[in-house]
């Protein structure tokens, strides 16, 4: 959530007239709002998700955002969210973004030091589907009904000292 909030209000413009655009974008209405509610339910959730304040509450902007984002965004491009080439869930395109990995991957052994480029993970060639947007909103889902848990978040506290009073 905190990256995904922080680029789009470090690149506030852009992520307007991305929301905006018919042609290149999403095609949404009142694109200013929208990107507006988008960033900053990103950007207060993920703070608010981090110290257990207001979960239940915070985690239900960010379902619709996380839902809101599949439909529009990610659900074209099927459910993976990394690129594979075989398995139950890969397409032409997964597969054919394994082709074109392995290739950068060749060019990449011949002409660049790969030992050190692969040191810490594998290269991968993202297919931005809905996979990782469905495991937010479930999680998501799992924190509207149980809360921020105990001893370390912010809303335990206040229940206790509210309870204690």
């Amino acid at each position: 959530m905190w990256m995904a909030g922080t680029n789009k209000m470090n690149g506030f413009e852009s992520t307007v007239a991305w929301f905006g655009n018919a042609d290149w974008g999403l095609g949404l209405p009142l694109p200013t709002l929208l990107a507006g509610l988008a960033t900053g339910t990103e950007v207060l959730g993920a703070i608010f998700l981090l110290v257990g304040f207001a979960v239940r509450w915070i985690s239900i902007p960010l379902l619709v955002t996380m839902i809101t984002a599949a439909i529009t965004v990610h659900l074209k491009n099927g459910w993976l969210a990394i690129s594979e080439g075989t398995g139950f869930f890969a397409s032409e395109r997964t597969a054919a973004a394994a082709e074109r990995l392995n290739v950068a991957k060749e060019i990449l052994q011949q002409h660049g030091n790969y030992e050190w480029l692969t040191e810490h993970g594998n290269f991968v060639i993202l297919n931005n589907g809905i996979e990782f947007a469905t495991t937010y909103a479930i999680m998501l889902l799992a924190l509207i009904f149980l809360g921020g848990g105990r001893y370390i978040s912010v809303d335990y506290w206040i229940k206790q000292n509210m309870q204690n009073k």
